[in-house]
C-alpha cells in the first residue's frame, strides 16, 4: 500500500499518520527499523521488558512489558491500535495465541520475523528451500539437552507460531504476514558472528574449522530485512502468507572469508584449518570459532518475494564492506569467545600443518 492510501485496522479510526508498533528487537534489526519509519514520518513505538540499554531516538514511544506474561502484555496494549505490528521476539504458540487475542481487530498488518529453521526441521528436503517445502514430515527430535535439540525446538516452535498465525487468518482474518530469514547480517549484530571472523582475520592466525557439515551460505543484510518489511507494509500484500528473505548470492565459507579478508584490505588469503568437530566441541571453541558452521544454517530461494513483493537485495560485497567498514571505526568490544584465541592457535601447533588448507 502506498503512504497515502493505508489500511487502517479494523474498528480503527483512520488515523493519517501511520501508527507502527516494533515487538522486541532493540539490539539489532530495530537499529535499522527505527530511524527509517521515523524518516518516513511514522508514529512509533517499541516494546520490550525494557532491561536492555539501547541507543534508540528518545522520540519513540516505549512500553515496558514481558511478552511471555499475557496480562502484563495485555496491559501495556490495552486501548491500542495500530496500523502495523512488526514482533521481532515471538518464539512460542501460547505467546502467538496471546498476541492474536490482543490485537485481533486491532491491527491492519502483523508482520512475523520467522526463521528459515522451519526447514531445517523437515525430512528430506534440498536445498535451497523453497516456500512450498514448509508442508510435511518433520524429523524425529534428537536427544533431550543437546546443542541439536535445543536447535531443532527453535525451528518446531517457529513452526508453531506460524501455523497459530496461519491458522487464525482462517478464522478471523488475522492480518499476519511470516518473513522467513536465514542468518542476518549487520553491523549490530550482538551475536559477533562475521565479528568473530573479522577479528580472527586481522590477528593472521589461521581460522579453525569443523571439516563437517560444509554447507554452502545464503545469508540476508539486515537493512533488507527492514526493506521487506517495508515492501509488505507499502503492498499490502502477504496476509496469511509466508516469503523467504535473502541475499541473491550462495558461497562457501572459503569464498565468504576471502571477500571479508580483501575487504579488510588484507594481502594475505585466509588460512583454514579444518579440524574434527568433535575435537572442537570438546575444546569448547564452537560455535565461536566459526560461527557460520553448523547444520542448523538455512539456505533460502528468494524467487517469492522478488516476484510478489517486488524486492531487491544488497549485494553480498557491499553490505559486507559496510560492515567491515563500521567495525574498522567503530569497534564493538572483544566478544568473550575471542578470549581463548591463544588455545586455538595451540589446539593448531598440536594437530600439526597437515591440517592446514
Amino acid at each position: 500500500m502506498s503512504e497515502r492510501s493505508r489500511h487502517c485496522p479494523k474498528k480503527a479510526v483512520y488515523n493519517p499518520i501511520m501508527k507502527i508498533l516494533i515487538i522486541g528487537g532493540t539490539r539489532n534489526l530495530g537499529t535499522f527499523m527505527v530511524p527509517e519509519f521515523i524518516q518516513r514520518g511514522y508514529s512509533v513505538s517499541i516494546l520490550n521488558r525494557g532491561l536492555t540499554r539501547d541507543d534508540l531516538p528518545k522520540a519513540i514511544e516505549r512500553l515496558h512489558a514481558d511478552r511471555t506474561d499475557p496480562d502484563e502484555l495485555r496491559a501495556a496494549l490495552k486501548n491500542r491500535s495500530f496500523d502495523v505490528v512488526i514482533d521481532n521476539a515471538l518464539y512460542k504458540q501460547p505467546e502467538a495465541e496471546t498476541i492474536i487475542n490482543i490485537l485481533d481487530g486491532k491491527v491492519g498488518q502483523y508482520i512475523f520475523l520467522s526463521s528459515g529453521q522451519v526447514y531445517l526441521v523437515r525430512e528430506g528436503l534440498e536445498r535451497p528451500f523453497f516456500e512450498r517445502d514448509y508442508g510435511g514430515r518433520l524429523m524425529p527430535a534428537p536427544k533431550v539437552n543437546t546443542f541439536g535439540y535445543e536447535e531443532w525446538l527453535y525451528g518446531v516452535d517457529k513452526r508453531r507460531v506460524e501455523d497459530t498465525l496461519f491458522e487464525a487468518n482462517a478464522r478471523s482474518s488475522f492480518p499476519s504476514t511470516s518473513l522467513r530469514l536465514p542468518m542476518v547480517n549487520s553491523e549490530r549484530d550482538h551475536y559477533n558472528r562475521t565479528y568473530a571472523y573479522f577479528l580472527r582475520l586481522q590477528d593472521g592466525g589461521p581460522i579453525l574449522v569443523p571439516s563437517t557439515p560444509n554447507f554452502r551460505l545464503r545469508h540476508i543484510y539486515g537493512q533488507d530485512v527492514v526493506a521487506a518489511c517495508l515492501r509488505v507494509i507499502d503492498t499490502g500484500l502477504g496476509k496469511g502468507g509466508a516469503y523467504n528473505i535473502s541475499q541473491e548470492e550462495t558461497v562457501s565459507l572459503d569464498e565468504y572469508l576471502e571477500l571479508l579478508a580483501r575487504l579488510m584490505g588484507l594481502e594475505t588469503p585466509p588460512m583454514l584449518v579444518r579440524l574434527r568437530r568433535d575435537l572442537l566441541e570438546a575444546n569448547g571453541f564452537l560455535p565461536d570459532c566459526s560461527p557460520f558452521s553448523e547444520r542448523w544454517m538455512s539456505e533460502l530461494d528468494n524467487t517469492l518475494s522478488k516476484s510478489e513483493l517486488g524486492m531487491t537485495y544488497t549485494p553480498l560485497a557491499e553490505y559486507l564492506g559496510k560492515i567491515v567498514r563500521y567495525y574498522q571505526e567503530t569497534p564493538p568490544p572483544q566478544p568473550a569467545g575471542y578470549r581463548r584465541r591463544r588455545a586455538e592457535l595451540l589446539l593448531v601447533e598440536q594437530e600439526g600443518a597437515s591440517a592446514v588448507s
